[in-house]
């Protein structure tokens, strides 16, 4: 009978290198892992960034276009606003009152409050309303009776988003053509 020969098992000098090699390649790639990870990471929030301010730039437009109109198309519905400001600060930090409007709509007895949007939705007009809420605040806190009325203008609004505006009882303004429709709300225009 012939004998078989058996390989040398390894020793555990070289099993041990080999561990050693597989752990520093395996945390090798771990960095490289993470390195690549805080990239994408930095991109995609540059990218966030960048595409936020292409989308406030575009609201910034569609208040430009609708602002300077804005008092004279209100005149069909009856309410006569002589005054029209963009981008007014609200800061009373006595009562912790902060906010912005995109458009203000003015004369002595109602203000408008105009959200501007791109494309509004369902979240924006709820912000408005408790936009709206908070002038409410401000307002009694300064001596302020005037009624507060809402809008919500978009460049692009789908009907559910319409249709909730309208429900809110703010009026819906949106393009047309070469110039933009206002749209009453659903019964009588909600007043704050």
């Amino acid at each position: 009978m012939e004998a078989v020969q058996t390989a040398n098992p390894p020793s555990f000098e070289s099993v041990w290198a080999a561990l050693q090699e597989t752990d520093r390649i395996l945390k090798e790639n771990a960095k490289q892992q993470k390195e690549w990870q805080q990239e994408t990471d930095r991109i995609v929030k540059g990218n966030a960034y960048e595409i936020g301010k292409l989308s406030k730039r575009m609201g910034e437009v569609v208040e430009f276009m609708v602002a300077p109109n804005l008092c004279e198309k209100f005149r069909e519905f009856g309410l006569n606003f002589s005054q029209s400001s963009q981008n007014a600060d609200i800061t009373d930090k006595d009562n912790k009152i902060f906010f912005e409007i995109d458009v203000k709509l003015e004369n002595g007895d109602k203000a408008m409050l105009v959200e501007v949007k791109t494309k509004p939705t369902t979240e924006d007009v709820k912000d408005h309303v408790k936009r709206l809420e908070k002038m409410r605040v401000y307002a009694n806190l300064h001596g302020d009776k005037r009624m507060f009325l809402g809008a919500v203008a978009g460049v692009v609004m789908k009907d559910n988003v319409k249709k909730y505006v309208l429900n809110q009882g703010f009026f819906a303004i949106e393009p047309s053509g070469e110039t933009f429709n206002i749209i009453s709300p659903n019964g009588r225009p909600k007043e704050w």
